[in-house]
């Protein structure tokens, strides 16, 4: 099981740094929820992936640590391509969790250091 929860995690980020907002149907529950957005549905990730990119066109999340613990995933990521004036002294890093269910990402919750 473990193997497969850290599977959805590295599809997720691929397909973000790839741009392919047609894989979050694949990625995510139908019922997802964003905790940190206050949305719901695989639809909406599609939506936000789009915006953010508008927004930093060059912008590549780079996975730094990932520790699973049953259907939880845990990640420490750095956000590269993004200008300085949006990311300070340093890029930004995420931290994330979500939980996975019947092998979609069900729920997730996160921080950034983004401005």
């Amino acid at each position: 099981m473990t193997d497969d929860v850290r599977a959805v995690g590295w599809r997720m980020y691929e397909a973000f740094n790839t741009h392919d907002f047609g894989a979050a149907e694949s990625i995510f529950a139908a019922d997802f929820v964003s905790h940190p957005l206050g949305t719901t549905g695989a639809e909406s990730v599609t939506r936000s992936w789009t915006r953010f990119h508008e927004r930093f066109p060059d912008v590549e999340v780079v996975v730094e640590d990932m520790l699973v613990d049953g259907d939880k995933v845990a990640v420490r990521t750095t956000l590269r391509g993004i200008p300085a004036d949006a990311a300070g002294q340093r890029p930004p890093t995420m931290l994330e969790i979500f939980r996975v269910q019947d092998g979609r990402i069900a729920e997730l919750w996160g921080v950034s250091t983004l401005r």
